[in-house]
C-alpha cells in the first residue's frame, strides 16, 4: 500500500484522500493507528488526530472503537424528500402541502416576451425590480446591493462556497443541520464546523469558536431554522454581528428559505460594515420544489464572483422561468394564497405540539414546514418503533454534524395529517418513549 505522508494535520488528511481518490484505499480498509502513523511520520500525536478529525468530518472516515479508523464506503446519505416503495405513511418529507402550491397555468400568459440571446444579463428586468423590493428589509440594502439568480438556494450556496473557498477550508454550519448543507459542504471538500442551534438560532459561543477554529464561511438561517424550526432573535443577531465584526472578510451566507411563509422578522447577523455577505432567498416553498429559482443579494464582489459561474449559455438560469415567477409573485391572489398556506402550516404544527402534551411529551412550536420533538432516547429507536406502527419518521441523528443530545430528537411533516391521525401518531410516539421494545 502507498504510505500515507504529510507533516501537517492538512496535508496527511489531503495524502489519505488522494489514497482513497485513486482506489488505493478502499471503503472499510483499516487506517494506520494514531501512535502508528505519528511515529511513521515522525509528527506529534495530536498532528494526526487532528488530520483523522478533518477527515471525519468530511466523511472520508469514520471511527470504530477497538476496530480503528477506517475508510467509509458509498453509503446512501439522508437526502429530503419522499421515501421511494415506502408503504408507511411518510412523516419525514419536508415537503410543503402541494394542494397550497399556486397553480401556475394562469400566470403561463403573462409570459411573452423576445427571445433572450446569449451575452444579456443573469436576471430578467421585471423580476430585478421585484426582487428588489423583496429584498428592502436586507440591513445591507443600498445602492450597491447586487442581485443574482441561480437554481435554487442550494446551487447558490454551492456556488458562493466555490466562489470563496478552496478544498480543506473550514465552513461553520448550524447544528444539528438542513441535509443539503451538509452535503454541499462535504462534497465540496470543505472542513464543517458545527455550531450549535438553541431557540434564538446560532449560539453566540460556538460561532465564536468557529471563527477561532478558522471558518473562512458560515451558513446561517435566519428563519425556520430546519430541522429546529428556530428563530435568530433580534437580541441574538446583534449578538452575532458583534462576534462577526472582527472578521469582515469571512463569507457570510444566510439562507432564508422560508421567507414569505414565516411567521416571524427576519433579523440579520450581516453587519452594514461586513464586506463578505450573501442572502439567499428562494420561492420552492411556496412555489414549489419544481420551480428551481433563488435570488441572492450580496456585495458585488460576491455577485461578481457567483456570476462568473452562471455564464450565459451554459448554466443561466432559463428567463422564461424567472417571467413565471414574476408574473405569480405579482398576482394578488397568488401573494394571498402564499399568506394562507404559512397560516395553515403554523395551525397545523401548533395543533400537533398540543397533542404530543396531551400525551405528556414536550416540544416547541417552531416555524416551518416540520416539528422538531425532543426525546428521552435516541430518535432512531423510536423511529423504529414508528415503523412497526406503520410511520415513517426522520430520527434527528440524520442531521447531526457534532455527538450531541440534537440525536435525541424527530423530525416530522405533520401539516397534512388530520387531528385524528396527529393524535395518534403522538400517543404511538408517547408509547415508543414508554416502552421502545414493544411493537
Amino acid at each position: 500500500m502507498t504510505t500515507i505522508s504529510g507533516r501537517s494535520a492538512t496535508e496527511i488528511a489531503e495524502s489519505v484522500r488522494g489514497l482513497v481518490d485513486r482506489g488505493v484505499l478502499r471503503p472499510d480498509d483499516a487506517l494506520p493507528s494514531v501512535r502508528a502513523l505519528a511515529e511513521n511520520l515522525d509528527v506529534n500525536r495530536n498532528t494526526v488526530v487532528a488530520a483523522y478529525r478533518q477527515l471525519a468530518l468530511a466523511g472520508v472516515v469514520a471511527g470504530h472503537g477497538r476496530g480503528g479508523t477506517r475508510v467509509t464506503g458509498a453509503a446512501p446519505v439522508p437526502q429530503e424528500g419522499f421515501a421511494a416503495d415506502s408503504v408507511l405513511r411518510d412523516i419525514g418529507t419536508g415537503n410543503p402541502d402541494p394542494t397550497r402550491i399556486p397553480d401556475p397555468s394562469a400566470a403561463l400568459t403573462a409570459m411573452a416576451g423576445r427571445p433572450v440571446l446569449y451575452g444579456e444579463p443573469l436576471i430578467d428586468p421585471g423580476l430585478e425590480r421585484w426582487a428588489r423590493d423583496w429584498f428592502a428589509d436586507a440591513a445591507q440594502a443600498s445602492p450597491d446591493l447586487a442581485l443574482t439568480i441561480t437554481g435554487g438556494a442550494s446551487d447558490a450556496i454551492e456556488r458562493l462556497l466555490t466562489g470563496a473557498l478552496t478544498r480543506d477550508d473550514a465552513v461553520a454550519l448550524e447544528d444539528p443541520c438542513f441535509l443539503s448543507s451538509i452535503h454541499t459542504v462535504r462534497l465540496g471538500g470543505y472542513r464543517p464546523l458545527a455550531v450549535p442551534v438553541d431557540d434564538e438560532g446560532m449560539t453566540v459561543d460556538g460561532l465564536r469558536s468557529a471563527l477561532a477554529a478558522g471558518a473562512r464561511a458560515v451558513v446561517c438561517t435566519p428563519r425556520a431554522q430546519n430541522p429546529t424550526g428556530a428563530s435568530t432573535s433580534a437580541a441574538r443577531a446583534e449578538a452575532l454581528r458583534a462576534v462577526l465584526a472582527d472578521h469582515p472578510y469571512v463569507l457570510v451566507i444566510e439562507d432564508d428559505h422560508f421567507s414569505l411563509l414565516s411567521s416571524q422578522d427576519y433579523h440579520s447577523i450581516i453587519g452594514p460594515d461586513h464586506r463578505r455577505w450573501a442572502l439567499v432567498r428562494s420561492v420552492s416553498k411556496f412555489l414549489g420544489p419544481d420551480m428551481c429559482l433563488a435570488v441572492t443579494a450580496s456585495d458585488p464582489d460576491t455577485a461578481e464572483r457567483l456570476a462568473q459561474r452562471l455564464t450565459p449559455g451554459t448554466t443561466w438560469v432559463s428567463h422564461l422561468l424567472q417571467r413565471l415567477v414574476h408574473a405569480l409573485m405579482t398576482d394578488p391572489s397568488v401573494v394571498r394564497q402564499i399568506a394562507d398556506a404559512g397560516a395553515h402550516y403554523r395551525a397545523r404544527n401548533r395543533t400537533f405540539v398540543g397533542a404530543l402534551h396531551d400525551v405528556g411529551l414536550d416540544a416547541s412550536v417552531g416555524d416551518g414546514l416540520n416539528v422538531w420533538v425532543p426525546l428521552p432516547l435516541p430518535g432512531r429507536t423510536v423511529a423504529d418503533h414508528l415503523m412497526r406502527r406503520g410511520w415513517l419518521a426522520r430520527p434527528g441523528d440524520e442531521f447531526v454534524l457534532a455527538a450531541s443530545s440534537v440525536a435525541q430528537h424527530l423530525r416530522l411533516t405533520v401539516h397534512d395529517l388530520g387531528d385524528a391521525d396527529q393524535r395518534r401518531l403522538a400517543a404511538d410516539i408517547a408509547a415508543a418513549v414508554s416502552n421502545p421494545k414493544v411493537g
